[in-house]
């Protein structure tokens, strides 16, 4: 057996010697290419076949993460010490000991929440896909675990599974469902990992004996059990396993018992963060859009609409929905999927604020949605922008233009103004001859006068746009 692991990388530090994130912030995880302990579904299946398990998922373009749990009741708050870090993060980043984090439970009712509400509010956003937390690393189940009795239905007085109303929901809405599984930490678990930070046991990364344990144990007893629960309860769901922070105790031999499991689900979609040197299926950057994506591999950047990702009372930082829209514009642009978090609170409602930015969003896609969905990247690449020089050592820095993206379709080339062109919208270099222009936001797709010679084109535009924040110019192959 190989002995390589993966490691997560930011610069030149390793995930032992960085603080504390939910998914760790503009982390690249590396993986391996030697032969794995098992082969996993990727390591066997054809290009036709890859092509065929990913088409929805590429299709889709706008998924909604929800990062929602026991966290939500402190919301960013306990003893009147209020955490400077995400709100998922609360136990780890305050030291709460295991005991008095699992009190959190007794006051967790939930009524107010609605898989109808959550799956509606993520359809007329025009998203495709939901993934949810089923278990973040504070170890809490969000569903009905036989396994381990720390979960909602258990420990809780709302004594429902929020993740089968939500299969429920999804399947009448026609949305696909991923599941979050956080497989190496669990703080309150014996055995489970937790990532060191200052004051806290530097090999285990624990600050409560009750932390203490074997991490073989930990996977054999509950990691791995609640995960087949997960792939088997809920009625061909979930459609996505989303994992996350393996840390270096998710060996290949480790992380081959996970893949195991998957490789009973064919159709089945999951991330790079697995660990043990397996590349899954999409690569994951966090709050961050890269520059180029990652061309020959399917990716997904996930982002939050405010700072945190699960509920913090007083985080109102939000982004603006030109913002979150030119985010989702810039993804499409460059071949990836927006996956962007919303955090219910303690009742299980969305706040108001990612509400309104989340239907904003939808409006827009209402009218432009055919220049996001089944997209493929630009066929330029300049407009997203360009690296500066660097001197000495500094890596070269992307520094992003908005004035325009494209996105490609086999006979139509989207193009996206942010800053709208006066007069006319010129192309240097176009790799297809055009028999029509016009702007997808014009119910009467009205024929704009264009000219090209050769590889340029240059297109007349009206005085002003017809979208303050993008409007697509289509460009339609001749025929």
């Amino acid at each position: 057996m190989h002995s390589s692991v993966r490691r997560l990388v930011i610069g030149a530090f390793t995930l032992s010697t960085l603080p504390a994130f939910a998914q760790l912030q503009g982390g690249k995880i590396e993986s391996s290419n030697k032969p794995h302990p098992v082969a996993s579904i990727q390591d066997k299946e054809t290009a036709a076949q890859r092509d065929a398990r990913m088409a929805w998922w590429r299709e889709a373009r706008f998924g909604m993460f929800i990062h929602w749990g026991l966290y939500a009741v402190p919301a960013g708050e306990w003893h009147g010490e209020r955490t400077s870090h995400i709100g998922e993060w609360i136990m780890n980043d305050l030291s709460i000991p295991v005991t008095d984090y699992k009190q959190f439970a007794n006051n967790f009712n939930p009524t107010g929440f609605s898989a109808h509400d959550i799956v509606a509010i993520a359809k007329s956003a025009g998203m495709k896909y939901i993934v949810i937390t089923a278990k973040h690393h504070d170890g809490f189940a969000m569903f009905d675990s036989k396994v381990d009795p720390f979960n909602i239905v258990a420990a809780t007085p709302f004594k429902r599974d929020p993740l089968r109303e939500l299969a429920e929901e999804c399947h009448k809405a026609g949305l696909r469902l991923g599941f979050y599984y956080s497989q190496a930490q669990d703080w309150t678990a014996p055995g489970g990992t937790a990532i060191p930070r200052a004051g806290h046991n530097k090999e285990t990364g624990h600050w409560d004996k009750q932390q203490d344990g074997s991490f073989d144990e930990y996977l054999k007893t509950k990691a791995l059990p609640q995960v087949k629960e997960l792939l088997t309860n809920y009625g061909g769901v979930p459609d996505i396993l989303w994992y996350d922070t393996p840390t270096d105790k998710m060996t290949p031999e480790r992380a081959a018992e996970f893949v195991s499991v998957m490789n009973q689900y064919p159709k089945l979609i999951w991330n790079n963060r697995l660990g043990g040197g397996y590349k899954g299926d999409t690569e994951t950057p966090e709050q961050y859009i890269p520059p180029q994506g990652f061309p020959g591999r399917d990716w997904e950047s996930c982002m939050t609409i405010n700072d945190t990702w699960g509920y913090k009372s007083f985080d109102t930082n939000f982004k603006s929905s030109e913002t979150l829209l030119r985010n989702l514009i810039d993804i499409a642009s460059k071949g990836g999927n927006y996956l962007l978090n919303v955090g219910p609170d303690a009742n299980g409602k969305i706040p108001a604020p990612e509400i309104e930015r989340l239907q904003a969003m939808g409006k827009w896609l209402s009218t432009n949605g055919e220049s996001i969905y089944g997209a493929q990247a630009t066929l330029f690449g300049p407009e997203a922008g360009a690296f500066a020089p660097a001197s000495g050592n500094a890596k070269p820095k992307f520094v992003p233009t908005w004035e325009w993206r494209s996105t490609t379709k086999a006979n139509r080339i989207y193009i996206h103004l942010f800053a709208w062109p006066k007069g006319s919208f010129h192309l240097e270099k176009l790799p297809r001859t055009i028999g029509k222009a016009y702007l997808l936001g014009d119910p009467s797709h009205k024929a704009l006068k264009f000219t090209q010679k050769g590889q340029t084109l240059d297109v007349t535009l009206p005085s002003a746009p017809l979208d303050p924040i993008a409007t697509v110019l289509v460009l339609e192959s001749k025929k």
